[in-house]
């Protein structure tokens, strides 16, 4: 296989933990990697062709947080535990050369569960998800935390 015929695509995660009135995270948490699952893949190419589909913009685009540990896989299409999907901060998603970033602040009444998976989806309920990535990120209980992904496309 030349370098024409390979794909890469790399996907990082970072989450800053804010404790409720503070400016500084007390803990910052990064992560590398994810799965592009089937149905994201297959609304890539849709959106590519003109075939329609619900696109990634800023009115769309959320990034969601799970609770379950089940392996990533393929064929999933949807977070597999309990979840929370949160809009994008103001001027997200972004793109920068082949890396797009997408960027959510979970309030301290969001999202106060278990971290341990996440995805980017396009649409608050009964959307495509672009990729599924279990990891711990702790349990959020109040507090802001800060979702930032990034996936670059080479």
């Amino acid at each position: 296989m030349n370098a024409l015929e390979e794909l890469h695509w790399h996907a990082h995660a970072r989450v800053e933990k804010y404790r409720d009135g503070e400016a500084e995270p007390f803990e910052v948490i990064e992560a590398e990697g994810n799965l592009l699952v089937n149905a994201g893949i297959q609304l890539l190419e849709d959106l590519l062709i003109g075939g329609g589909g619900t696109v990634f913009s800023n009115a769309n685009a959320r990034l969601c947080v799970g609770d379950s540990n089940t392996a990533a896989a393929a064929g999933q299409t949807d977070l597999q535990g309990t979840n929370t999907r949160k809009a994008m901060d103001a001027t997200y998603p972004s793109r920068s050369g082949q890396t797009l970033t997408f960027k959510a602040t979970f309030g301290s009444g969001d999202a106060n569960h278990d971290w341990k998976e996440w995805a980017i989806a396009n649409s608050a309920s009964g959307a495509t998800i672009l990729n599924r990535k279990v990891q711990d990120f702790g349990t959020k209980s109040g507090g802001t935390w800060v979702l930032t992904a990034t996936v670059t496309i080479s």
